[in-house]
C-alpha cells in the first residue's frame, strides 16, 4: 500500500510516519507535503495517485480541502487535525475516518484496523479490494448523520429532532424546516449540506427545491413525459415534481434498495 502525507509540522508529520512504519513496515510512505501547492503538483501525476492519504486540514497556504476542488481524486483520506468543526466538510472529500490531535497511537491503530477489516470481511470477487471502492464503504460505515436541528423562534431557541420534520425546501436563497405539525422554521443550512448529513434511508432530495422525509409521502404519481409528482400527507401549497435525473433514484429508494 502507497500512502503520502500531508501535514505542515514537522514534528507531527515524523511523528505519522513512525507511527505507519511501526503499524506495518511495508507501507510506502510516496512523500511528504506541507502545502496545497506541492500537495496538487504531486497528485496531477496520475501514477503519484496514492492508495491512502493523511491529511491535516489547516495547512501553510489554506485548507486542504482545496486539494480535492484542485484536482480530482478519489483516494480515501484519514484526517488528522485539531479542530473538530470541519467533520461535515471532510466527509464530503473521501473521509473514512477524522482524528482529533493529539494524535494517539490507539487512534490511529484503530483506522488502520478498519480498513484491514473491511477488505477482509466485504465480499468481492477480486483479490484485492480497489482502495476508491473500500473508502466508499468505509464512508458510509463511518458516517453519522444529525439528530437534530437548532432553530430560533423570536427571542427563543428550540431542538428539533430530525424524526419529526417532514420536509426542507428552499425559497430563493432561504431553507425551511417544516415538521410533521406543520410547523415552519427558517434553518442555516444550504440544501446541499442538508443532503449531506441527513440519513439517506430517510431523506431524499426530489429536486433543486426540496428534501423529503419518506414518512411525509402519501402517494407518487405519474406525471407528465414520465416524470413523478409527489404526494404529501396533508395538503401542500406547492407542487412537488421529481426531477427527471431523480426518477430512477427516488424508485430505488422507495423500494428500499438505496
Amino acid at each position: 500500500m502507497k500512502v503520502i502525507i500531508v501535514e505542515d509540522e514537522k514534528p507531527a508529520a515524523d511523528k505519522l510516519e513512525q507511527m505507519i512504519k511501526n503499524y506495518d513496515p511495508e507501507i510506502e510512505i510516496s512523500g511528504k507535503f506541507g502545502t496545497i501547492e506541492k500537495t496538487v503538483e504531486f497528485l496531477n501525476i496520475p501514477e503519484n495517485h496514492p492508495d491512502l492519504m493523511f491529511m491535516d486540514i489547516q495547512l501553510t497556504d489554506g485548507l486542504s480541502f482545496e486539494v480535492f476542488d484542485k484536482i480530482d481524486i478519489n483516494t480515501p483520506v484519514i484526517f488528522i487535525t485539531a479542530y473538530n468543526e470541519y467533520a461535515i466538510r471532510a466527509f464530503k472529500v473521501n473521509s473514512i475516518d477524522y482524528l482529533l490531535k493529539p494524535l494517539s497511537y490507539d487512534d490511529f491503530y484503530r483506522s488502520m484496523e478498519k480498513i484491514k477489516s473491511l477488505r477482509e470481511n466485504l465480499p468481492f470477487n477480486r483479490q484485492r479490494l480497489e482502495y476508491e471502492e473500500l473508502g466508499k464503504a468505509l464512508l458510509q460505515l463511518n458516517k453519522s448523520y444529525k439528530t437534530r436541528f437548532m432553530i430560533k423562534v423570536g427571542d427563543h431557541i428550540k431542538s428539533v429532532k430530525t424524526e419529526n420534520i417532514s420536509l426542507f425546501y428552499a425559497e430563493g436563497r432561504t431553507v425551511y424546516l417544516l415538521t410533521n405539525k406543520q410547523n415552519k422554521y427558517i434553518v442555516d443550512f444550504r440544501l446541499e449540506e442538508l443532503e449531506s448529513c441527513l440519513d439517506p434511508v430517510m431523506f431524499f432530495r426530489p429536486n433543486r427545491s426540496f428534501i423529503i422525509n419518506i414518512n411525509a409521502i402519501k402517494d407518487v404519481i405519474v406525471y407528465s413525459n414520465s416524470r413523478l409528482r409527489i404526494i404529501l400527507n396533508w395538503d401542500f401549497d406547492k407542487e412537488i415534481i421529481v426531477s427527471r435525473d431523480k426518477v430512477f433514484p427516488i424508485k430505488v429508494w422507495l423500494d428500499g434498495a438505496g
